[in-house]
């Protein structure tokens, strides 16, 4: 099985090849359209900022490849953002993969909530193959100041400052707002699962 790992010069990639070593699989990190269209599974990482990522993609003509991909695709974090239909992070048009809208978290009246949102937050309404035998409740690792809107896409949901989708799904495309690769047994449990769709 080959497994790649799309570059865009975002963060984050060193720490999904780790976890995907756990798991005894190789992963290949490249912007070469052709290993990309030949991988088995694609995963789309990233931590960093939405218009330089969408800016990179589309200079290399990625976000048209990413679009038409028809293996199984996995968004982490900034990776799943990108993949909504607009970000509020510089007023960004994305990939449109899932139409949903990407919102900056409003710091809420009494201030207890900081943005950005870093740390370990609980999972639920679980509703797709990545999270089987991934039990209700799990708590996951966050880190991000926009979140994707609860939408007909939504296969798992989280709170912070609101309710917003810490998953989402749509034919062979899957994403997690969350670190599955920072996220213990449970996160690498999700990553499993995605490599044997």
């Amino acid at each position: 099985m080959k497994t790649v790992i799309i570059k865009y010069n975002a963060g984050n990639i060193r720490s999904v090849l780790f976890a995907l070593d756990r798991l005894g699989v190789e992963g290949v990190v490249t912007d070469d359209p052709e290993a990309i269209k030949a991988a088995d599974k694609v995963i789309f990482p990233g931590v960093g900022e939405a218009s330089s990522a969408m800016r990179y993609l589309q200079e290399r003509k990625l976000d048209q490849l990413i679009t038409g991909l028809k293996q199984p695709v996995l968004g982490i974090c900034l990776g799943m953002q990108l993949m909504c239909k607009h970000s509020e992070e510089n007023d960004t048009k994305c990939l449109g993969i899932f139409d949903v809208e990407v919102k900056r978290f409003q710091s809420p009246v009494d201030n207890l909530l900081k943005i950005p949102q870093i740390g370990w937050n609980n999972v639920t309404g679980l509703y797709s193959t990545m999270f089987e035998h991934v039990p209700e409740n799990s708590y996951m690792y966050f880190v991000h100041s926009y979140y994707a809107a609860l939408s007909p896409y939504t296969v798992a949901t989280t709170n912070y400052v609101i309710n917003y989708s810490a998953a989402l799904q749509k034919d062979n495309f899957y994403a997690v707002q969350f670190h599955p690769e920072k996220s213990a047994g449970e996160g690498q449990k999700i990553l499993e699962n995605f490599l044997k769709l």
